[in-house]
């Protein structure tokens, strides 16, 4: 299949994946993505999107300059907000494509911790589900594209997957580096450099802090702090507090590996790394023979870099620009460069 897409080959010096992982959120990449992003952020609209049962989401709607070639939304990873770095250039590359660009953030992420008493857990589908309702009825959107980051990516293919039956003229979704097997990615973590789980873990308690100072009697943060893993902190709040029996029901309900998107009707690509140090590369094996289902797996990337070069652009967002301007519409399983 021609795409028009370069194959991802870095600079010999950034092949590093752990280099690749880390240049997207040092000063120097938060610094260029700052100003890059200028004009996206000095149009964008905070918007407060309609969760269902009470639920609030917040959201940042920056519509084109010209006419629209239509709606793109973004989910950034766990512990991400609307305003990452990785969020902030690709939401102005789409922008500059021609696109309305839509950066939600997920319950307690960025700065919406006060707005709903619930904690943030990745089962909370239904929610994101009911907001981008509440988008597409504002903007009058139709056959938009959505793509999605690690755990937004996760999010990105569930949206794909049971969204069209809850209304969403969702027809075209790109999943970066996304979670398929949580369990999976969290034993990588466990096993591999302590870097990773030492970030989210940081990132996790910092969020978890803020919540305390909204909702100070609503959970057992004291025996969360007093716990180190986030295998452990995760089985605490999973089953205490998110409503289910064990760990391994609460991950179950939000893999996407194996046959979970075997009903999947929407156009979706999944690019992963073989060397992502975050998602093992092993997981894409039990993903099924779907036809609307194109499956990406390039040598270096790390987790969600793609950086191609020195001035920190990114391969990532030229895939997204490509595929949602329909460019690849065909299933390519396990494609290899």
């Amino acid at each position: 299949m021609t795409t028009g897409l370069p194959p991802f080959e870095p600079p010999w010096a950034m092949q590093n994946p752990h280099l690749q992982s880390a240049l997207r959120s040092i000063g120097v990449s938060r610094w260029l993505a700052h100003r890059r992003s200028a004009k996206l952020r000095e149009n964008e609209q905070r918007w407060l999107m309609d969760g269902g049962d009470g639920v609030r989401l917040q959201g940042f709607f920056t519509p084109a300059a010209v006419q629209s070639k239509g709606l793109a939304v973004l989910l950034h990873g766990w512990e991400g907000s609307s305003a990452s770095s990785y969020m902030l250039t690709t939401g102005t590359r789409l922008l500059n494509e021609g696109y309305d660009v839509f950066r939600l953030n997920f319950r307690d992420h960025g700065d919406s911790h006060a707005l709903n008493p619930g904690i943030f857990h990745s089962c909370r589908l239904d929610e994101v589900i009911y907001a981008l309702a509440d988008l597409q009825r504002r903007t009058h959107a139709r056959s938009w594209k959505i793509s999605g980051f690690s755990l937004g990516g996760n999010f990105a293919l569930r949206v794909a997957l049971k969204g069209p039956a809850a209304g969403l003229d969702v027809n075209r979704c790109v999943a970066i580096c996304p979670v398929l097997n949580p369990d999976n990615v969290l034993k990588l973590m466990e096993n591999g450099p302590t870097f990773y789980e030492s970030y989210y873990n940081r990132k996790w308690a910092e969020s978890v802090k803020l919540k305390q100072s909204y909702f100070p009697d609503r959970y057992d943060y004291d025996a969360f702090f007093g716990l180190r893993s986030m295998r452990e902190r995760t089985r605490l709040l999973a089953t205490r507090h998110y409503g289910f029996d064990s760990l391994d029901d609460y991950f179950e309900g939000y893999a996407v590996d194996r046959d979970k998107l075997s009903p999947l009707t929407v156009d979706s690509t999944i690019v992963t790394s073989a060397d992502d140090p975050v998602v093992p590369v092993s997981d894409i094996e039990s993903l099924p023979d779907n036809p609307k289902l194109e499956v990406m797996v390039t040598r270096h990337g790390g987790h969600c870099g793609y950086l191609k070069n020195w001035k920190l652009e990114s391969w990532a967002e030229d895939l997204i620009v490509n595929r949602f301007e329909g460019v690849g519409q065909g299933a390519m399983q396990n494609n290899r460069e």
